[in-house]
């Protein structure tokens, strides 16, 4: 006797940039995908909305027309630290192209999903999934969602489920998926202004010497960055870490504006538009396995912010392009061991293209929570154009694989220095 017939192929769980990117590629290739998503759009999203060459790539290979109106492109980074300013172009090699973009939450997320819809994905906006459906060997066969403004009450299933939810992952969390105390998160708020100023700089800006009121710098930095419509976002991201102490990071942000220059329009209320958001960096892969149970974990629900300069979109795309080229290999499979090997190939091959870069970066944000170490970044670093255009490839993973250049290949080098990250590829405890 045969249950229920599924209601897709793939289910996907959260319609932000790795869910809404994996249904994409998904429906691309004749996939049956039911993508779920709690919120309507636009919706409000707590981000800096600053999108670096490594998240370009994917939005174009998305068919994204990134010259359309919305988009504002920049050159490159600014640095500012301790009275110095040094201005960094984006490095433009094989891999990546040579700029970034910046374009609000507000619509982003719903551009991406749309894009998913278009390809032949079936978008479910107000679906609050509020369990899981599991078997009796307790894998995941589905969720349960309560639908609409009334919450009525349905059930979704498919031989594959992608959880794409977020930081708290709930869908995770209800499979046994926890976060690791051990790894890093960080904290981030922004707020928009208007700044006829500063909307169209044409370089994302960062100040490296974030203090706290007893004069402690902190690992993390403040950002200005443009967004081409009359506004800016602006905030401030700082690694948690017991050895910096406690900080209120939402109270950072007033005094941080007090510091810059009047004619920029930052201080104050006045050119205040929206409240001040807040919201936790999950980094370092802090929840895994991202793959149990027959759930595939992407984005934010798998941890995956980059724990060197806080960047999570291109992370959250790249998982999602990755799951869209394993999960078809295994539907083209019977059920059982055999599809079963190949969904096990996706924390493989995650800990491949990723496991040593961000080891790294989980002993960069280390040695960041160390004040000497701190100190001499935002002291001499930023004073050198050669240093600052290295740290721009390192922490930002813009390096090509084989070096396009000697920068490149010093990167790499350095990277492969840290051996592979083994829970990667483990089981939750």
């Amino acid at each position: 006797m045969t249950g229920p017939r599924p209601t897709a192929q793939v289910l996907v769980v959260g319609a932000g940039p790795a869910g809404s990117t994996a249904a994409y590629h998904l429906a691309r290739q004749g996939i049956e995908v039911a993508l779920l998503e709690k919120s309507g759009f636009p919706r409000e999203k707590v981000c800096g909305d600053g999108l670096t060459p490594r998240a370009v790539r994917h939005l174009v290979r998305m068919g994204v027309d990134t010259s359309a109106p919305g988009w504002s492109r920049n050159r490159g980074l600014r640095f500012v630290s301790r009275g110095v300013t040094l201005e960094v172009d984006w490095p433009e090699g094989h891999s990546f192209p040579g700029y970034g973009l910046t374009r609000t939450r507000h619509d982003f997320d719903q551009l991406l999903a749309e894009r998913a819809a278009a390809a032949g994905a079936v978008l479910h906006t107000g679906t609050k999934v509020t369990a899981p459906l599991r078997d009796a060997a307790g894998r995941i066969t589905g969720v349960s969602a309560a639908c609409g403004p009334d919450g009525a009450a349905r059930d979704f299933s498919a031989p594959v489920v992608i959880a794409a939810d977020g930081v708290a992952s709930r869908l995770g969390l209800a499979m046994g998926v926890t976060r690791l105390g051990k790894r890093p998160v960080g904290t981030a708020v922004r707020r928009y202004y208007r700044s006829p100023a500063k909307h169209q700089d044409p370089y994302l800006e960062s100040w490296l010497d974030l203090r706290r009121a007893d004069g402690q710098i902190l690992p993390g930095y403040s950002w200005i960055f443009p967004l081409g419509d009359g506004r800016v976002n602006v905030g401030l991201g700082v690694l948690n870490d017991s050895r910096t102490g406690t900080t209120d990071v939402r109270a950072m942000l007033a005094p941080w504006l007090e510091r810059t220059p009047g004619e920029w329009g930052l201080h104050g209320e006045e050119q205040a538009d929206g409240p001040l958001r807040g919201a936790a960096l999950p980094m370092g892969f802090n929840r895994l396995p991202h793959y149990h149970q027959g759930l595939l974990l992407i984005g934010d629900a798998g941890g995956m912010v980059n724990p060197c300069n806080g960047e999570g979109i291109a992370y959250a795309m790249e998982a999602g392009e990755l799951v869209a080229d394993l999960v078809p290999q295994a539907l083209s499979r019977p059920a059982g061991p055999s599809r079963e090997r190949v969904l096990e190939r996706y924390p493989r091959e995650i800990a491949t293209r990723l496991g040593r870069y961000y080891r790294f970066g989980r002993v960069f944000s280390s040695l960041m929570a160390r004040p000497l170490f701190t100190s001499l970044v935002t002291r001499n670093a930023v004073r050198s154009p050669v240093v600052m255009g290295a740290m721009v490839r390192l922490l930002s993973n813009l390096s090509d694989r084989p070096g396009a250049d000697a920068v490149d290949h010093l990167v790499n080098t350095l990277v492969r220095v840290f051996p592979r990250d083994k829970e990667l590829t483990g089981r939750p405890s």
